[in-house]
């Protein structure tokens, strides 16, 4: 009697032991599934303000590219290319990089969008002309480069 009231308090063990391993291993996959979504969240919300920031950028680049001779010492411009400067290094702090589409290098249509082409003949096409700047952020594209294709 008492041998066989120990085989069961010995089998209940073992379920109870096995019952707390599924437990555990149940709660580490939901502990790590859920770490995995926050930082899918994490990222999704980065690239949204990002991409939202991206027209901001665009507008100081062209205006800092685009500053007339004789105000190019003037104080509130050299501000506004110092402001884009800035954007640019917080920008790069976030994980923001630039895509490469300086013309001549090679069209790849997973970094670029062509939105033009001209009629040369040749093998291979390269970027003539880039219309605006394409960027990664962590090493993903958050925004293709826009540009003009030509044949070489």
């Amino acid at each position: 009697m008492q041998k066989k009231r120990n085989e069961e308090f010995e089998q209940k063990i073992v379920e109870l032991t096995a019952d707390l391993q599924r437990q555990r291993a149940d709660f580490e996959n939901y502990r790590k599934r859920v770490e995995a979504e926050k930082a899918f969240v994490k990222q999704s919300a980065r690239s949204a303000t990002i991409l939202q920031l991206l027209p901001i950028i665009d507008t100081i680049e062209r205006a800092t590219v685009h500053v007339p001779a004789d105000l190019a010492e003037n104080a509130w411009a050299q501000g506004v290319v110092g402001l884009g400067k800035n954007l640019q290094k917080t920008m790069a702090d976030f994980g923001l990089e630039r895509i490469e589409a300086e013309p001549g290098t090679p069209f790849d249509p997973e970094l670029h969008e062509a939105v033009a082409t001209d009629e040369a003949e040749g093998e291979q096409e390269v970027v003539a002309e880039v219309l605006r700047d394409g960027y990664k952020l962590d090493g993903q594209i958050v925004r293709p480069s826009m540009v003009k294709v030509t044949r070489q």
